[in-house]
């Protein structure tokens, strides 16, 4: 028996600047939070022009890729999903990134509403998504040495 279910492949960026970070707000099918600019990969889209083209697309910043942080696994039940009774699965990948251009705009007709500069300290105060969190954790503890971090679960 084979399961049923939906795969989606996404980049997500963790940019931090002056001890803020980059976080775009999400608001789709009556759910919202902050989250990480990123997103859903293209048909054949290699994952770091994905998580540029993402940053371009949520914040206005050209970013810089600078390397793999992680990969997280998420998974949503499909009764709880949207009620079609197939599973989904996101593969995450998590950069870290840096900015090199643009300025903080806001996407229109997206997934998101507004892009802003949060002080880490309060990242934790926001609605968020469970990914931010993540993300700040192998980011928190990524090698010195500029290799990947290894993959959570």
């Amino acid at each position: 028996m084979s399961l049923q279910f939906d795969t989606r492949p996404a980049a997500y960026a963790v940019i931090i600047r002056d001890d803020r970070l980059l976080m775009a707000y999400w608001k789709q099918d009556g759910k919202e939070g902050w989250t990480l600019p990123g997103g859903g990969l293209d048909i054949g889209e290699h994952p770091v022009d994905g998580c540029r083209r993402e940053v371009l697309e949520e914040t206005g910043y050209e970013a810089r890729i600078d390397r793999m942080l992680g990969v997280d696994v998420g998974h949503w039940p499909g009764e709880a999903r949207d009620g079609s009774g197939r599973d989904f699965q996101a593969l995450r990948l998590v950069y870290e990134a840096t900015i090199v251009g643009g300025e903080l705009t806001h996407e229109i007709d997206g997934s998101t509403t507004h892009a802003a500069w949060i002080p880490l300290g309060d990242v934790g105060k926001l609605n968020r998504v469970s990914l931010v969190d993540i993300a700040l954790g192998l980011y928190r503890d990524r090698p010195e040495d500029g290799k990947p971090a290894g993959k959570t679960s």
